[in-house]
């Protein structure tokens, strides 16, 4: 089992290039999965029946494991077994009749425009950190790029002079996303002042943004360097790098921008990953309705 569990991981990266972060979740997924079925003694894809399936997911709900972990491991599993058929491990298909649960549609959390400015303007402007990390906030806000484009930018993806960065997304997707005018002028500030300090002159490194060794960031330095500014700048709700991207795009709808455009931004492949961000903003309308009309 452990055998077929590695051809699909391969199936994924090679022929689905998938990313390293979605191939990892599936893969952990997975074996828990192949060690529960090891655990109830099942040796092959033909033992395997709907009530086997219901019989882990319902461990894994009494284990404490959040609805939206099982919807996950649910998807996780009706793709794998579809792999096992299509590539004739089996002619079984247990997930054929399992449901996903309908998941709870979670607003994603964002900043308003005060609270985004007041954390941008945290970082110290004349220290070579505090230089990096505004330009590295700016161009969050400014973009809506995920840690993991961000951290991959290279010199070569600025087109600074037509306010343009390129970015590669999910599924190898490439995207051209227009930078503000102060993305645009922190960058050149970083690029100036910080940027050649924190090279290390024996080594050329082609991303953009260098952590002190000189080396380009990891997502988990993005995260704790973001940590340090949201305390620092007063702000009491929970703040990931994935918030500015929420904020981004929320910012963008209430000001009157088309939605399809957003999506492009995002790099979302499916409109209705996008319309998420309507129901903010219809959210937010109906807040302020409440606190200005006198008959409310």
């Amino acid at each position: 089992m452990n055998d077929d569990l590695n051809d699909y991981i391969h199936y994924l990266k090679v022929e689905r290039g998938l990313s390293d972060n979605t191939v990892v979740s599936y893969r952990r997924d997975l074996i828990q999965y192949i060690k529960f079925l090891a655990e109830n003694k099942v040796q092959t894809w033909e033992d395997i029946d709907r009530y086997l399936v219901m019989a882990f997911l319902k461990q894994l709900s009494e284990e404490g494991k959040s609805s939206a972990t099982i919807t996950r491991m649910i998807s996780s599993l009706r793709k794998f077994h579809q792999f096992l058929r299509q590539e004739r491990y089996t002619e079984n298909n247990p997930m054929q009749h399992i449901e996903t649960p309908k998941k709870a549609q979670k607003l994603p959390k964002t900043l308003s425009l005060k609270e985004v400015v007041k954390l941008i303007e945290t970082p110290n402007p004349v220290d070579k950190y505090g230089i990096r990390d505004r330009a590295i906030l700016e161009v969050m806000y400014a973009t809506g790029l995920r840690v993991t484009e961000l951290i991959s930018l290279k010199l070569g993806d600025l087109h600074l002079s037509l306010g343009l960065i390129q970015t590669v997304g999910k599924g190898d997707k490439e995207r051209i996303i227009p930078l503000g005018d102060m993305a645009i002028k922190w960058i050149n500030i970083y690029m100036e002042r910080s940027r050649p300090q924190l090279a290390n002159p024996k080594q050329e490194v082609p991303y953009l943004f260098l952590n002190h060794h000189g080396q380009g960031f990891s997502r988990q330095g993005i995260w704790k360097n973001l940590k340090v500014y949201v305390r620092q700048a007063g702000i009491k709700k929970p703040v990931t790098p994935h918030t500015l991207r929420h904020s981004f795009a929320t910012h963008l709808l209430e000001n009157g921008a088309d939605l399809r455009v957003v999506q492009e931004l995002l790099g979302h492949t499916d409109i209705s990953t996008t319309q998420i961000y309507t129901h903010i903003t219809k959210q937010r309308m109906a807040d302020v309705y409440k606190d200005h009309f006198p008959r409310a």
